[in-house]
């Protein structure tokens, strides 16, 4: 009988052991939410800065989120190749990044086609009032891509049960909001604060908390 109780604990165990193998073999290193929240943060103080002292680069300072896209698609291969088990929860915030990017990336489609079919209108505006009208609709972009950031930056805090980032989606809404009425120079410092907010001090959180946990593992 004694022989059968410690075969049930020793089951028990083993099945606990196996749980947190399955659950710590997809935790985030950080490097990706660090990584992003970096680049947008700085593009956005960097375009602030433009438009406030009125100069200009060489270059698109926005051209750095492509850059960006070749180490984070090293980060997600070498990711994928150390994680073996894959929660169910984890698909899922799989499939809403997914789905984020693909939203961002019709998003600039979309944007980019209705200032193209309202610059003859403002520009008409212009010709017959002699000057430009107070309305412009690339002041409001940011507040759509500050709506769309705070989505899988949400769902995400939520499945992983990630306060920090939980709560930085909704400061990312909240920036969406304030953005709706303030000129495109403070959305982009609005901007700013939600990427550090939902990726680089979450990302941070995550980074500190996997290497504390891989010296224990040693």
């Amino acid at each position: 009988m004694e022989e059968n109780k410690m075969t049930e604990q020793e089951s028990l165990q083993l099945i606990s052991q196996m749980i947190n193998k399955a659950k710590n073999s997809y935790l985030d290193s950080g490097v990706g939410p660090i990584l992003w929240g970096t680049v947008i943060a700085f593009c956005s103080l960097v375009t602030y800065f433009q438009i406030k002292y009125q100069f200009d680069l060489p270059f698109n300072i926005w051209f750095l989120t492509l850059i960006a896209l070749v180490p984070q698609i090293f980060i997600a291969s070498k990711g994928s190749r150390i994680n073996k088990v894959k929660g169910y929860d984890n698909k899922i915030i799989d499939y809403v990044w997914i789905c984020f990017g693909i939203s961002i990336f019709l998003l600039i489609v979309i944007n980019a086609n209705i200032i193209k079919q309202l610059n003859p209108v403002f520009q008409t505006y212009i010709d017959v009032k002699g000057y430009k009208p107070e309305y412009n609709y690339s002041s409001f972009t940011s507040s759509f891509f500050l709506l769309l950031y705070g989505i899988p930056t949400i769902i995400t805090g939520a499945c992983k049960n990630m306060r920090p980032m939980f709560y930085g989606g909704i400061v990312c809404w909240i920036c969406c909001v304030i953005s709706i009425y303030t000129k495109i120079e403070w959305d982009m410092l609005l901007t700013a604060i939600a990427a550090t907010a939902a990726w680089l001090i979450p990302g941070i959180i995550v980074r500190s908390k996997f290497i504390k946990n891989r010296k224990v593992n040693v």
